[in-house]
Order: structure tokens, then sequence, then C-alpha cells
């Protein structure tokens, strides 16, 4: 990507430095989307980490400081914190500035933070669609969001200009952008994105609470499938918990649809009834084909990941006769 010739906002606070924080930070800083950048943290551990990394002009002790003159301000926090930290900035954010969320939940953070911030300022919300299961103010880069998308869901009278300017800010940072109402963001990412996590963790749990099945076992013999479920159980504890219960009338929905579907496999499974498992399959096959055609995952082998290189020699193969 080829960084902007002017910057679209002059000062940009991010409250909250974790995955999403620092990447919009790094991201923001190698495109020349900002002038400069002001963040805190809620430890003093994560701050005196970030100054350390250089990636912020400026780290400071509290929210209402961060956000003083800033015209773009991003709280980068787990949705139950919403709220709260609205109503501790709301009082020190500059007329005309922008105030954002990278929340996964849309309805919840409109309506915590919302009924706190001055008319003087433009709320429009957002969730960019990236992460991975590591969080701390190490783990976010600038290549994030390239290529995923950005939900914005501006509530109804927002300044079209102002949310335009903030689409702008995530394609600069290489994401698409897509706007749509709060509650259908909550129902489409919930079976896209909250019902997936609470299964993982559900399979997960239930893999170490087997007594029959040693913890060593679960962890030598996981195949791919059982892997992945672990990299996305992996993911930040807290935050997890506020998306649940944020969005629980969501998430109950497409869990109630996720059991009648899986209830119909069960029938099929007990009645050998082949040929619905093979459509259901070949049905779900297609669709991770589209994920890959449209460019939201790779083709590559294992999901891409690296893999050490064969032994020069080959190895002996004893028991080669028992398995030809």
């Amino acid at each position: 990507m080829t960084p902007l010739k002017q910057p679209i906002y002059s000062r940009l606070a991010l409250i909250g430095f974790g995955l999403i924080g620092g990447s919009i930070a790094r991201a923001a800083r190698a495109q020349g989307a900002v002038r400069s950048i002001v963040t805190t943290a809620r430890s003093a551990a994560t701050r005196k980490r970030v100054a350390e990394l250089g990636i912020a002009d400026q780290v400071v002790e509290t929210n209402a400081a961060a956000v003083e003159g800033a015209d773009l301000v991003i709280v980068c926090i787990p949705v139950g914190a919403c709220g709260e930290v609205a109503k501790e900035i709301a009082a020190h954010l500059a007329p005309g500035a922008t105030v954002s969320d990278v929340g996964s939940v849309k309805g919840a953070v409109v309506r915590d933070m919302a009924p706190h911030l001055p008319k003087h300022v433009h709320f429009v919300p957002a969730h960019p669609v990236a992460g991975t299961e590591n969080s701390g103010p190490d783990s976010g880069f600038a290549e994030l969001f390239v290529n995923r998308w950005c939900i914005l869901t501006p509530p109804d009278g927002a300044d079209p200009a102002a949310v335009e300017r903030l689409a702008s800010f995530w394609r600069a940072l290489g994401a698409n952008v897509e706007s749509m109402p709060a509650d259908h963001h909550d129902l489409v990412l919930g079976i896209t994105s909250h019902l997936p996590h609470l299964i993982a963790y559900t399979i997960v749990g239930t893999a170490d609470e087997l007594s029959e099945v040693t913890r060593s076992e679960v962890l030598k013999f996981s195949a791919g499938g059982f892997r992945d479920f672990t990299r996305i159980a992996a993911s930040d504890p807290t935050m997890w918990r506020d998306i649940f219960l944020a969005n629980k009338d969501a998430v109950l929905e497409m869990l109630g649809r996720f059991s009648e579907d899986l209830s119909a496999l069960t029938r099929a499974m007990r009645a050998g009834d082949g040929q619905t498992l093979f459509d259901h399959f070949t049905r779900t096959r297609a669709i991770r084909r589209g994920i890959v055609e449209i460019g939201q995952d790779s083709p590559a082998p294992d999901f891409g990941r690296a893999h050490p290189g064969l032994p020069a020699e080959p190895l002996p193969r004893p028991y080669a006769a028992d398995n030809e």
C-alpha cells in the first residue's frame, strides 16, 4: 500500500493498546493516516511497554488525558467497559471529534456509550473483523486489516461526512468498509464469529474434562480440526465474556438454529442416512471455497502454517510392509 500524502486525522487517541489498538497504531503510522498518536492503557505495565515500543508519540496515564485535543478517538477495550469510558471522557472531547470503537458487538456499545457523549462530537461505532488469538501490546502488526472488513454502524442522524472520513481512515489501513445497522451487525456476527467461538470453547473444554483420555493424549494427538478449535479458544477471556453477555440474544438465536441442524445430522447418523450427510457436507464445502475465492482466507495447505523441511536423507521405514 502507498502511504497517504496528507493525513486523514491530526491526532489519534487510542484507549486500550492490545492486538487491535496496537495494530491500528502501527498501520496508521505506516500509512501516514494521522499526524500524531496518543494512547493509554489500564495497567502501568502496559503503558510502560507501549512507551518502550515507541509506536505512539505520547503515552498518558488516564483516558481523559488521552482524548484532549484528539479529532479521532478509538476505544479499543472489552465491550463491557465502553460505557464507563464514554462517561469518563465525555467532558474532555474536542468539538467535532469522531468517537469510535472496535467492539465485536454493536448494539450494546451504542446503548452504553451514546447517552454519555456530547452532541458536539460524531459517534461512529466500528468493528474491524480481523484478529488473532494473541493479545497485549506486542501482538499487533500493521498488516492486520489488509483485505479484511471493517463494519461501521453509525446511529440514525450521524453526519455522513464524519462517517465517510472514518471509512477513509479504515481504507487507508487496508480494510474494506461497509455500513449496516447495529442490530443487523450483531445477528451476522452472531453466526460468523460468536457462535464459532462458543462452540470452540465448548469442544476444548469437553476434551479437557474427558476422564478416560489423558491431558497428554489430547495435546499429543490433536488433529487439525482440534488444533484450530484450540486456537480460537485461546482468545482473550475477558473480551469474549463481554461479547457473549452483550450479544446474548443473537447468539442464543443462532445457537438454537445450530442445535436444530445438529439434531438433524444426529438423526441421519443413527439412521445410516449417508446421502443426507453427503449433501450437507457438500454444501458446507462450497461455503469454504467461497470464503477462499473472495480472499478472506488462504487456500494454502494446513491453513498456511510453516512446516520444517524434510530431512536430507530418507528415514528408515522398518514397518513399511505393514502399511503398504
